[in-house]
């Protein structure tokens, strides 16, 4: 019998050992499990950079780590005066509301009273401000907060609010963002609502930690967003600002780039069929060409703003016509003392012929100030034989200060005699830097990852396909589809701007004409221009910009243009 009884002993002995083993086991694949979840959660919040996401996710993650009912997360406004309510979410009412869902309309939680006093009645309110956490076992029992808001949603759903656990959340600089609120936390086995313990506590401690640092670094990629999408905008309403007659020039220019790229992930065949843009793609190319024209901040205005030849702080040919009225007073003067010399020689036979000639060398006058003014306009072209008359106009002297002077200076004949257009090549040598200054600020600028293929967008915009483009003579091989693209919107821009001080406004088929001359001389894209033709895009882009009576292409025209760089 004591042998039995004392096998009986020890087999207590060793059923108590292996239950305290599996209470171990439990225990530690527990925590194992509580570690592993801690890290996935980690994870997925560190990675996550969309807000409303994230936001749901922490307090989804909350109310699963400690089994509640239902929770609210709140964030602080800028001011620290308000706390917001981001998500709401009771399982059992099935309420969702807030983070990628519907959009909360609650009134924030006010932390102060009118009089600036602390709002302590309010349970998230104490919490933000104090920054403490805040443990209730009962809601209707406890005396320490106001708590007739909650109790008049009871009412009205048939709810019943009971335990509460109320956690700050603080970034790494120890400041309070926001705060997350659970309720009514349920048991797994009973399902009946019981009280939040210390070890929801301690791990509800280390999710808010997690959360308030990827809150705070999700709010500050949108903030260094949202400052560079105002830099770049600010710049670009700048450039536009800088000249009355360009003004809206690069907000149009991104407008016709994103209207082609669009195009260009729609199309389902042809050359095209297998471009695919990502968000992040477009709006790459978005900035680069509402920052192709940068460097136009270092351009003089006197360049940008010449819309005649002899433009400067103001446009010369005033100083000409004045030299034309010194020779008219000048040849009436001279026609006067002959006249008074044939009266008292009696020779007034010779009256009608100095008449004439006189009439004769102010209309010459005329003629030549009216060339000179036509010429000070600038155009498409000025033949050798303009040039010629402008040299010999140049020529004649006038009396200015008792001094004989030619009628134009040097500096007037080398303006009026500029081929094309009212840039000397001077002139034309600032305005095409622009370029390369464009090029050269934006590769100094640290765009991040997803943006970093904008200088050479951006820089690309003045480049041609047979390499005699600038600012780097890039050629065909070289130049990237999307620096394509924002050359030819670059060009129809400008051929179709209504505001330019140089040229009248071109129709849609002048326009057209021009870009085909350009495909054919190598320095656009043929199959491009082609798409962008077949697209429709160009008369899209009238009907939203161009004026109506330029207007005039309502149908596709195929030039068949010569497709030599590619």
């Amino acid at each position: 019998m004591a042998f039995y009884s004392q096998n009986e002993e020890i087999n207590k002995i060793l059923s108590r050992v292996s239950l305290d083993r599996e209470e171990l086991c439990r225990y530690l694949n527990a925590q194992d499990e509580h570690i592993r979840k801690m890290h996935m959660i980690g994870t997925a919040l560190s990675s996550e950079n969309n807000l409303d996401k994230l936001l749901e996710m922490i307090l989804r993650y909350a109310k699963e780590s400690a089994n509640a009912d239902g929770g609210t997360l709140y964030l602080m406004n800028k001011e620290q005066t308000k706390l917001r309510f981001k998500v709401v979410e009771t399982s059992s009412l099935h309420i969702s509301m807030g983070g990628t869902m519907n959009k909360i309309t609650w009134a924030p939680l006010e932390l102060y009273h009118a009089d600036g006093s602390k709002n302590l009645a309010m349970v998230a309110a104490t919490c933000a401000l104090e920054g403490k956490i805040i443990n209730i076992n009962d809601v209707y029992e406890t005396k320490d907060f106001n708590f007739e808001g909650t109790k008049k949603f009871d009412k009205g759903t048939g709810f019943r609010s009971k335990s509460m656990l109320v956690i700050p959340m603080k970034n790494y600089e120890n400041e309070i963002i926001g705060v997350c609120q659970l309720i009514n936390k349920i048991d797994f086995i009973t399902k009946e609502v019981i009280s939040f313990t210390q070890k929801d506590i301690e791990i509800l401690s280390s999710l808010a930690s997690q959360a308030a640092v990827a809150i705070t670094n999700t709010q500050l990629i949108q903030d260094l967003r949202l400052l560079l999408e105002a830099f770049i905008n600010s710049i670009a309403s700048a450039i536009d600002a800088k000249s009355p007659y360009t003004g809206g020039h690069v907000r149009k220019v991104a407008e016709i780039t994103m209207i082609i790229v669009n195009a260009l992930n729609d199309v389902k065949e042809g050359k095209y069929k297998d471009i695919h843009y990502s968000y992040d793609q477009l709006n790459e190319l978005r900035i680069a060409a509402l920052m192709h024209d940068v460097g136009k901040i270092t351009t003089p205005e006197y360049v940008v703003d010449k819309s005649t030849k002899l433009e400067t702080i103001f446009d010369r040919i005033k100083l000409i016509e004045s030299k034309y009225e010194v020779l008219k007073r000048d040849a009436e003067i001279e026609f006067l003392k002959k006249k008074i010399a044939l009266i008292e020689s009696g020779n007034i036979e010779m009256l009608d012929d100095i008449t004439q000639e006189f009439n004769d060398k102010i209309a010459v006058y005329k003629e030549e100030l009216q060339f000179l003014k036509q010429s000070n306009i600038g155009g498409e072209f000025m033949s050798d034989n303009s040039i010629a008359i402008l040299k010999k106009i140049a020529k004649r002297t006038y009396f200015q200060d008792e001094k004989e002077t030619n009628l134009l200076s040097d500096d007037e004949l080398a303006n009026l005699s500029i081929r094309k257009g009212t840039l000397t090549e001077e002139e034309r040598f600032i305005i095409n830097n622009h370029a390369k200054v464009s090029l050269d600020m934006l590769n100094a600028l640290p765009f991040p990852k997803k943006l970093r293929n904008v200088p050479q967008i951006a820089g690309g915009h003045h480049e041609k396909l047979n390499g005699k483009g600038y600012p780097l003579g890039l050629n065909a091989e070289q130049l990237t589809l999307e620096a394509r693209v924002l050359a030819l919107a670059d060009v129809f821009e400008a051929l179709t701007a209504s505001d330019r001080p140089y040229k009248d406004a071109k129709k849609l088929s002048e326009s057209m004409k021009i870009i085909d001359f350009m495909v054919k001389d190598g320095g656009l894209d043929g199959d491009l221009v082609q798409f962008f033709y077949e697209q429709q895009l160009h008369i899209k882009y009238a009907k939203q910009e161009l004026k109506a009576e330029q207007n005039d292409v309502t149908e596709i025209i195929n030039f068949d243009v010569k497709k030599e760089g590619k």
